[in-house]
């Protein structure tokens, strides 16, 4: 009996359909070397609904949010704000539950964002921010494990492309600092590790 029931199991299939999304992560710079020494990753969230398919593809559309610091000991006078990125984007991915508790979600958001540039010597200097727009893309790892049949929890592994330049200007400084144009040619990159949360409106076990 207790063998039967094991197999049986082990045997379901979940189909997860629609599901709603919350991720929350820390994000780090890794590309074009004055975004990685001036900012610092304060947080990463994104929200989305995404529909699975029964062959394990998936479609998702939604909103990203992520806020840098400015490091104060890596500008020579002082400056006071961040750098604010807000997105739409749509997600493709593939994903499965491996049995009846953990899956996983592999996937890429392509989007585009509004970044701006907010400090306390951009606005004396007479702007508000400086804005910047960009193409998005930011492929991600999810390892789901659900609590019940309509609550997840995730560890989000990521890294992100926007698709602009960073210069110390943007942030209000004088000049670019002793970088040289090859430290300011590459895309704007960085990583996120986080975890996030999955609420499913219809996810079923099918034998």
């Amino acid at each position: 009996m207790c063998l039967f029931l094991r197999q049986n199991v082990i045997g379901q299939k979940i189909d997860p359909k629609f599901s709603f999304n919350v991720e929350l992560g820390l994000p780090g710079a890794i590309s074009n070397k004055a975004f990685n020494d001036i900012m610092q990753g304060l947080v990463g969230t994104s929200l989305y609904g995404q529909y699975s398919f029964p062959f394990h593809l998936n479609f998702g559309a939604g909103l990203r949010y992520s806020l840098f610091n400015i490091n104060e000991f890596a500008v020579p006078s002082p400056v006071d704000g961040g750098f604010h990125s807000a997105a739409g984007f749509l997600k493709i991915g593939w994903d499965k539950f491996h049995n009846d508790q953990f899956a996983t979600d592999i996937g890429v958001k392509v989007g585009y964002s509004e970044n701006f540039f907010i400090t306390d010597v951009n606005k004396k200097n007479g702007l508000n921010s400086v804005k910047v727009d960009s193409p998005l893309i930011e492929s991600t790892i999810g390892l789901i494990l659900s609590a019940d049949n309509k609550n997840a929890y995730r560890l989000v592994l990521g890294h992100g492309i926007q698709g602009f330049k960073f210069r110390p200007d943007m942030i209000g400084l004088v000049s670019n600092e002793g970088y040289s144009q090859k430290n300011l040619s590459k895309l704007t990159n960085y990583f996120i590790v986080g975890f996030g949360y999955t609420y499913y409106f219809n996810k079923e076990a099918v034998d």
